[in-house]
């Protein structure tokens, strides 16, 4: 049985980056698909666990190759998933995650029909851009393209599979799990899961 493949989106700022991090340190069963990008590291980030982080022509040469499951665009920088690391993780029955923008999440769809999709909001605007100058990583300028981003990103959440809003931190948390959760117990996934028992009623 192929393990599932979700999608989680969100504008910048939203907290979807510290959600993941904290389903993935409560779930063994789950990974995250670590992209490849042209930008630079932020502080405290390590090149292989958070990002591939590469150089222009590197990841032109990767794009050429066909390498990539989806890419984009997004502030100034290339972002791309390695295929094939997606791949080889479904096939061992193991869950994933791709953490992507709206036009990767487009792209992965296209390819990939059952990829199960998940959008974090903010509560307001208002909220978005305080945690953005919180986070004391860009300048005025950048923060203003920043928000005006992910208004465009959130236009399109209308096209995701599940909406969680990210206001009190556990609670998006909880949420995030029950998506998870609720995947792993449909039918079809639980009759392979259990073979063995339904064939000893026969």
């Amino acid at each position: 049985m192929t393990g599932n493949l979700f999608i989680v989106a969100a504008a910048s700022g939203t907290g979807k980056t510290s959600l993941v991090k904290a389903l993935l340190a409560a779930d063994p069963r789950i990974a995250l698909s670590v992209s490849y990008t042209t930008r630079q590291p932020r502080p405290g980030e390590v090149d292989g666990v958070d990002y591939h982080f590469v150089d222009e022509a590197r990841f032109l040469k990767m794009l050429e190759e066909g390498e990539f499951l989806e890419c984009a665009e997004v502030h100034g920088a290339r972002y791309g998933t390695s295929q094939r690391r997606v791949e080889n993780c479904l096939k061992t029955g193991d869950d994933l995650i791709l953490e992507i923008d709206w036009q990767g999440a487009a792209q992965v769809r296209n390819l990939m029909p059952a990829v199960i999709s998940i959008f974090i909001l903010p509560p307001s605007i208002d909220t978005l851009a305080r945690r953005l100058k919180t986070r004391a990583q860009d300048s005025e300028e950048v923060i203003a393209r920043r928000l005006n981003a992910a208004r465009e990103e959130m236009s399109h959440v209308a096209e995701f599979d599940y909406v969680i809003m990210n206001d009190d931190f556990q609670a998006a948390l909880e949420d995030l799990h029950a998506v998870i959760r609720a995947q792993r117990l449909k039918c079809d996934r639980q009759l392979a899961q259990h073979q063995g028992l339904l064939n000893s009623l026969k």
